[in-house]
């Protein structure tokens, strides 16, 4: 590992801490730990253990997401994937560091139980307390239609992450405050919500067309930074789901047809505690 290596892998573990800080009085509140209901095959890891430069900022775990509140089964702020996907992060963060990059993980691993607090949530067409950053263009009545919402999720699978790339060295970001004003998604890096990595074009988790990988409207520095994302990870075996920038999954997945419902919790993993 070269002196130039160290130093950069240093600053991702300063930053990680950095922005561990802004989230203190979530994770404080994560529910406690226990080896109750489901567990998770024993080739599923968490991130930190193969990877612990890789910055994560779990928006599931926090009421900073469409929902507005934290999700069903996320107890931990914690990126759980299969041992392939995660070695395969591994290897892009190696790349992106002697680069002066790092990855950024919004989320991983999904229980089911997740995904069906998505379900309920989009047909509670009252509850619309997020509308005006994470889908202002979208009329709730066709998340379903639009496939913005469905019944099974990839993430589900274990092999998929959603994540971006932060320039080092990384800065720590404000906490999310519920009921601040929000701001569409889609809005210039310096209106919408502040984030610490590179400008995409909208922020994660965007329900919106402009979120499309390829949009024909994202140019310049914004598109160079998405193709970077792309290029990065499609070598090393992931595929990028084309309506959305941010979302990348390992093949060949070793679980292919299971959708797992163990919660976010290393009480919940036999490995990479």
């Amino acid at each position: 590992m070269t002196s130039l290596t160290r130093l950069l892998r240093a600053a991702v573990t300063a930053a990680a801490a950095l922005l561990a800080l802004t989230t203190a009085s979530a994770t404080a509140s994560a529910a406690p730990q226990h080896h109750d209901g489901p567990r998770a095959p024993g080739d599923f890891v968490a991130l930190s253990s193969v990877d612990p430069t890789i910055i994560q900022e779990i928006r599931y775990f926090t009421p900073h997401n469409f929902v507005g509140e934290r999700i069903d089964g996320y107890r931990q702020p914690l990126c759980i994937l299969t041992r392939p996907a995660a070695e395969a992060l591994h290897r892009a963060q190696r790349q992106l560091l002697r680069q002066g990059y790092s990855l950024k993980v919004y989320d991983c691993y999904r229980p089911q139980r997740a995904v069906d607090h998505f379900v309920r949530w989009a047909e509670d067409l009252g509850d619309q307390k997020m509308k005006d950053e994470f889908y202002p263009r979208v009329d709730k009545t066709r998340l379903f239609e639009d496939g913005y919402i469905a019944e099974k999720s990839g993430h589900s699978r274990g092999s998929t992450a959603d994540l971006t790339i932060v320039p080092l060295p990384a800065r720590p970001t404000r906490p999310y405050v519920p009921g601040q004003p929000l701001v569409p998604c889609y809005a210039p890096q310096d209106e919408r919500f502040e984030d610490n990595s590179l400008d995409m074009g909208t922020g994660f988790d965007c329900f919106d067309t402009l979120a499309h990988t390829l949009d024909p409207r994202i140019q310049g520095q914004q598109r160079a930074n998405r193709l970077l994302l792309e290029s990065t990870l499609e070598k090393l075996g992931f595929v990028n789901l084309a309506e959305e920038w941010w979302h990348y999954t390992y093949q060949p997945e070793p679980y292919p047809d299971t959708y797992f419902d163990f919660p976010v919790s290393r009480a919940c993993l036999t490995q990479g505690r």
